[in-house]
């Protein structure tokens, strides 16, 4: 079974989490996309929800199955926010950020009440880091701001590269918020409990992708069907 057929059936699952009348965050990226897609397909037949986007890009594709959309300012108390994971561990410690969305998936995650992580099993590791951690940084004093991220990742028992994302023409990725994103290519994160802390001691820093306690439940799409882990 292909990843893409595996990310849609953890997509998929995740709709029995969702009841007639619930405020819901949308998430960002491939695995979000197939969610935002079904969830379409139930509003279309009837079915009663009102949703807040976690970017320009499912704010888009939101809109365009005419799924009803708010903001937090309008609803600042969500039910429910069903978004994928670069990698989590059993702890459902997550990284996430990969699509650039990492700002306002936190403040969604943290609006709602239960967060839901959808992914393909390989997305599930015993160390998060194998994935670079992605940390959004205000263009202003930058490389202030990635002299004192290289100092509390060290502080943390980390080490690794940093680079700034770009695009393909090789200019830099700008997030929906207006900040550059520099990736920590950490290969093993021991303490991410720590390095979050770390990280959100350095003023530069907007926000990073590491999401600690805000999921309860994954949803994990197999070879052999669906395996949840539920905290």
């Amino acid at each position: 079974m292909s990843a893409e057929s595996l990310k849609q059936k953890a997509a998929e699952a995740a709709l029995d989490y969702v009841k007639p009348g619930m405020k819901l965050g949308l998430g960002t990226g491939s695995t979000a996309n197939f969610f935002i897609k079904a969830l379409g397909k139930k509003v279309a037949n009837g079915f009663d929800v009102i949703c807040v986007p976690t970017s320009i890009a499912s704010q888009e594709l939101a809109a365009s199955l005419n799924i009803p959309l708010t903001t937090l300012d309008d609803t600042p108390a969500l039910d429910l926010v069903v978004d994928g994971a670069d990698e989590l561990d059993a702890e459902l410690n997550l990284i996430k950020g990969g699509g650039g969305a990492l700002l306002r998936e936190k403040i969604v995650a943290a609006a709602s009440s239960q967060m839901v992580v959808i992914a393909d099993d390989s997305k599930l590791v015993d160390f998060l880091g194998a994935y670079p951690l992605p940390v959004e940084v205000v263009p202003f004093g930058a490389a202030a701001t990635i002299h004192m991220m290289k100092a509390a990742i060290k502080s943390a028992g980390a080490s690794g590269a940093i680079r700034q994302r770009n695009n393909i023409d090789g200019t830099a990725f700008i997030t929906d918020g207006g900040h550059y994103i520099y990736d920590c290519a950490l290969a093993k994160i021991e303490n991410p409990k720590q390095l979050a802390k770390n990280l959100n001691l350095i003023p530069g820093v907007v926000e990073h992708g590491l999401f600690i306690g805000l999921s309860k439940v994954a949803i994990l799409a197999t070879e052999n069907g669906i395996k949840k882990i539920e905290l």
